[in-house]
Parts: C-alpha cells; structure tokens; sequence
C-alpha cells in the first residue's frame, strides 16, 4: 500500500511540477490551458483513488487502535491489582520463608536421624508405640505438605512477575506500533488532501475562463436606456437574409437585468395614457408614493451635489426626446424610480432621513451627466415629482427601485430592504398578450427580440449577423453532449474564432464525440415563470430535447465569435 501510495505520489507530483497556471495569461500560453486541465483533472483523479483505500486503512487502524486502548487499559488495571496481590504475597511468603527453613531442617532431620529402635524402646507398650508412629508420621506428613506449599507459592510468584513484565513490554510494543501506523496514513491522507485541494484550485482557476466567457456573453452593453434610445440593427433582426440555409439564429428577449420597472415598458404604457403613479405600481407592486424633504446634499463618487437641483437633473438615464412622443409619464416615473434609488444606496431610511455613503455617477449606479443638468424637459419631470419616492405598504421604508431597458416581456420578481416586487407578464392580457402586447413592444424598444453577435464595444469578431448554419447549430449540440458529461474534456468548449484564445476543440473533434452532423428543424416551448422551457431540434441522429437553462449554456460557451444570447426567454429562428 505505500509503495503504491508513494509511486503515486511522485507520479502526480510530476505533473505538478510541470504544470504552470500563470497569473497573466500570454497569447502562448493560451492553447496550453484546455491540456492543463485535463491533466490536472487526472491528476486529481488518479490522487483521490489512491487516498480511498488509504482512508479506509486509517479508519481501521484508528478501529484497532481503539480496540488496542481499551485492552491496555484493562490490561493495565489487571497489571496493577497483580503487582499488589504479588506486593502481599512476597510479604507473606518472607515470613513463611522461616518457617519453611525450620520445617525442612526438622523433616531433614527425622528423616536422617529418626532411630526406630529408640521409639521402640521409649514406648510403654504396642499402643504407645503405635501413636507415637503415627504422631511422628503425620508431622512429616505436614512438613512435606508445608515444603511443597511454600515451595510452589514462590514459583508461581515468580512467574506471575515475569508475566508482568512481559505483558507490559508486549502492550506497549503494540501501542507504538499502532501509533507508528495511524501517523503514517494520518499523514498520507493529509498530503493526499491537500494536494487534491491544491489540484482544485488550479482547476477551478482555469475554468474560470469559461465562466468569464458565459459572462461576457450573458453581459450586455448598458442596463438602461441611457441619454439618447438605443441604435436598432437591421443585420440584429429577423429579417435579416443571411444568404444560406438552413440556418438558425437564436434570438433573445430583452437583456439584463430583468428586474424592477422596464424602461422600455414605461414608455409604451405612458404613450397609451397610463400616469407616472399606476406605471410605478405595476412594476414595484404594493407601493404607494410620499412626499419626504430632499433639500440635501448628496454624496457621490464626485462630490457631493444638491440633490434634487443638480444630481437628479443630471441622471442620463431616460432620453428626454420621449416627452414629445407621449412618454411624458415615462420621464416622471423615472424621477421618481431614480430619486428612490438613490436614496435607498446611500442609506437614507424613513426612520432616519440622512444618507450615509456615496453612490457612483456610472451605469454601475445610476448615470449622472453634468450636462444633462441644463435639460429643460427631465428638469420638468424632476421638478413635477419633487420630494416623491417610493414607500413599501409592507414594510414602510423607501424602496430600492432597479430599473432596466427591456424585460421581453417578463418581469422578474426581486426583494430588497424589506419589500418584494411582483413576477409578471408586462402586457395588457398578461401571458395571452406576450409577444403581440408586450408594453415593451408599445415602446418599440430594439432590444425586446434581438440576436446578438457584436461585443459592448462594437467587435464581431469577423461575423456580420447573428445566423448559423446547420452544421454550426450541430455543433452547438456536441458542445452539449460534452458539457453534460457525454466524453470529452468539457473544458476545451469554448468559441470558436480570433477573439478567444484558449484551444478550443475544433468542429471535427467535437463532431467525433456528439455524433451531430446537420440540423434541419427547430421549435422552442416557455414557461410560466418567464423562461425557456426545452429547445428541440430535429437532427441527423433523430429529435432531441435540452431544456432552455443548458441550451444557453452550450450556446454561450460554444457559438462563433461574439454570437450569445443574453436572456433565460429566447427564441430560436430558422430560415
């Protein structure tokens, strides 16, 4: 066993050693990542099969060691009661000692010594001759038992005394030889699982690149509208010929975050007469709007700034343009959702009127722009609501109001400083109205049903549209079976393309181990709660069913370039 333990150890001890996991990536070094984890992977493996039987040897030995404890503790008691009695004995036995002495010297005597003409002489008669035989031989009788007695007292205390020392020396060899045992595989296990926790680490250090990939993928350029409406992509769009076919594009439903009141949403309920309060109520949920003194200063990343006379009126977070295209509603709902918000971050509390910290004037917060600060029209909105936030009926403290671009169509629930928001369909008929009614829709955002491929800063990564060819999509599905445990290293799915680095496997490796050659049919179904439920697609080896969480996941990881999809709620295309 550890022969067969140290062998091991040397071996992945080895691979170790020639295993680098940079802190900065170099371009070189990129094609060696997939390979790495691979054989840190086995390395780990091979570590873990090894240390099973070493920790069912610990676990018996640390059984037999018990066993062992108990037995010298017995043992040691049984000891100790002997060594008294033996203590008591060889005190008894000095003082029969003497009277063992005499009684050999007087039977040595009579034995030697005893005449029977004497007795014969001394004795009356018969009868008195008789007795004294008889006297004379019951005490030589009683002499010998006595000798015998004695005698054999002293041998079995002697041996009772050398079992002693022998039983002790025994115990104790054991007991270090158990200990001896139970620290050797104490420790082999220990190394075993620290080198399998070191292993870990780099393991998840280098996956961690695909965890940045789906990120990235998932990402998106900004979380709201912003100053001005969002540029729409005619080659982003359905209609967009891609000049082959089949082909498949998956196209998304809105982009994150999905939470709080949808832009977008506002904007066509406010063109179709809704007002700022029951737009705010059919986001936040059970709310109702009170006027509190905002005559403060607040704290931000560049200084502090009055708060509704210049902070509020420099947040970029809605273009202004829509008050003339019937969103008027829109920008004072925004007013409020932002003038919320903004207290809720910096900690201002019903209870306790002051904030407390900065927030940041970036998309990470809220935008704020000293330019939009002269904007006469958001000035308006901020003005119309001044002093009005946000109130939970549930728990009566200020709500922190998320607010994004465009759902698609679904609005998922959030909870924060006590209050919950509610889950729902943003259409005037809830789920029948989705997609025809979305209110998003309404609002003609470009971002309610889109295909994406470009990166926040404009890269494509060599493609112009978001379309796939069929043999591309089967790819997708041997990323899949990979991903799911299918063979392979599910570590070398990543994107194919200039932009990645990394060693992806290539189409035919992939193609190798999924068994996909060609797509020819797609259809998607959705679930309640506002995702993709299952994507089935027809295939050269028959239909096949994944559920919409690990399409994404495939997709994201394994799509050309920049092509992602950016919602749980996606549609795919085929032409």
């Amino acid at each position: 066993m550890r022969r067969i333990f140290l062998s091991l150890v040397l071996l992945v001890a080895g691979v170790l050693a020639f295993l680098v996991v940079p802190g900065l990536v170099r371009a070189d070094e990129l094609e060696d990542l997939a390979r790495q984890i691979g054989e840190l992977t086995r390395a780990r493996e091979l570590s873990e099969a090894a240390t099973a039987p070493l920790e069912v040897e610990l676990n018996r030995l640390e059984a037999n060691l018990a066993g062992i404890e108990r037995s010298l503790a017995v043992a040691a008691a049984e000891l100790t009661e002997l060594e008294g009695s033996i203590e008591g004995r060889e005190e008894a036995l000095a003082s029969q000692y003497g009277v063992l002495a005499m009684r050999v010297r007087d039977y040595y005597k009579r034995s030697q010594f005893l005449s029977p003409l004497s007795i014969l002489l001394s004795a009356g008669s018969a009868a008195d001759l008789t007795r004294e035989l008889a006297f004379r031989q019951r005490m030589t009788d009683q002499d010998k038992q006595v000798i015998v007695g004695i005698t054999r007292d002293l041998i079995q205390l002697e041996e009772d005394k050398e079992k002693v020392e022998t039983d002790r020396v025994r115990l104790a060899s054991l007991q270090t030889q158990v200990d001896k045992e139970a620290a050797f595989f104490r420790n082999e296990v220990r190394g075993a699982k620290d080198y399998q926790a070191q292993l870990s680490g780099q393991i998840a250090a280098l996956t961690a690149r695909q965890q940045s990939i789906l990120t990235e993928k998932a990402g998106t350029f900004q979380t709201t509208v912003g100053d001005v409406p969002l540029a729409d992509d005619p080659n982003a769009a359905p209609t967009y010929n891609p000049g082959f076919s089949p082909a498949f594009a998956a196209f998304s439903f809105g982009a994150p975050h999905f939470k709080g009141m949808s832009q977008y949403g506002a904007f066509g309920r406010a063109k179709t007469s809704q007002n700022y309060e029951t737009i705010l109520k059919a986001y936040y949920g059970e709310v109702r709007i009170e006027t509190v003194n905002t005559s403060f200063d607040l704290p931000t990343s560049v200084g502090n700034l009055p708060f509704e006379d210049n902070y509020l009126r420099g947040i970029a977070e809605m273009p202004s343009q829509w008050a003339s295209e019937g969103g008027t509603e829109a920008l004072k709902a925004q007013a409020v959702a932002a003038r919320s918000y903004a207290l809720a971050y910096t900690g201002w509390r019903v209870g306790d009127q002051t904030p407390k910290s900065a927030i940041c004037v970036t998309e990470a917060c809220q935008v704020y722009r000293s330019s939009k600060v002269g904007d006469s029209v958001w000035g308006q909105a901020v003005n119309d609501t001044r002093g009005k936030i946000l109130v939970s009926n549930s728990s009566n403290e200020v709500v922190n109001a998320w607010y994004a671009s465009t759902s698609g169509g679904y609005q998922e629930s959030y909870s924060s400083l006590g209050h919950t928001t509610p889950a729902f369909w943003d259409t005037p008929s809830g789920r029948n109205g989705w997609t025809s009614q979305a209110w998003e829709k309404v609002g003609e955002s470009p971002w309610f049903y889109k295909g994406w491929y470009k990166s926040r800063s404009g890269d494509s990564c060599g493609r112009s549209h978001p379309w796939l060819s069929s043999e591309e999509m089967a790819d997708i599905l041997n990323a899949w079976v990979v991903l799911t445990g299918g063979g392979g290293e599910s570590s070398r799915v990543t994107p194919l393309g200039p932009c990645w680095g990394e060693n992806p496997y290539s189409m035919a490796d992939l193609r190798s181990i999924g068994g996909y050659t060609s797509v020819s049919s797609v259809s998607v179904t959705y679930a309640e709660n506002g995702v993709t439920a299952q994507v089935s697609l027809g295939t050269n080896k028959g239909s096949v069913t994944i559920s919409g969480s690990d399409f994404k996941k495939a997709f994201n990881l394994r799509a050309p370039g920049r092509v992602a999809l950016k919602s749980g709620l996606f549609n795919i295309e085929r032409k």
